[in-house]
């Protein structure tokens, strides 16, 4: 996949992230910064931010749980550590921070 392709594939994921946001009961709120970066911030001031790096070609998250990356394998983007998938994994940071079970749908 080369650079284009990438950027491309990943500010996909980056607003499917964001449509799922939007539906989420979850009290925080969320800014879409240059770059290819998303902010998440909750209630009680802590932040997840999620963005893509071009150079790894991999989506990136920090979250107070640690920090993760993610790449693309067909239409899913995986943690490179477990295998996990991105939504399954966000859906588990959100729901430590807002203190409440949050599925998010991807």
């Amino acid at each position: 996949m080369d650079e284009a392709q990438f950027n491309a594939a990943a500010d996909e994921m980056l607003a499917h992230i964001e449509r799922a946001l939007d539906g989420c009961p979850a009290e925080l709120d969320y800014q879409v910064k240059p770059g290819g970066v998303l902010e998440l911030e909750f209630e009680d001031g802590s932040k997840i931010i999620i963005n893509r790096h071009t150079a790894a070609r991999e989506i990136w998250v920090a979250a107070r749980s640690g920090g993760f990356h993610f790449k693309p394998e067909g239409s899913r983007w995986v943690g490179t550590r477990d295998g996990r998938e991105l939504f399954a994994a966000l859906s588990a940071m959100v729901s430590q921070q807002a203190g409440e079970p949050i599925f998010l749908s991807g």
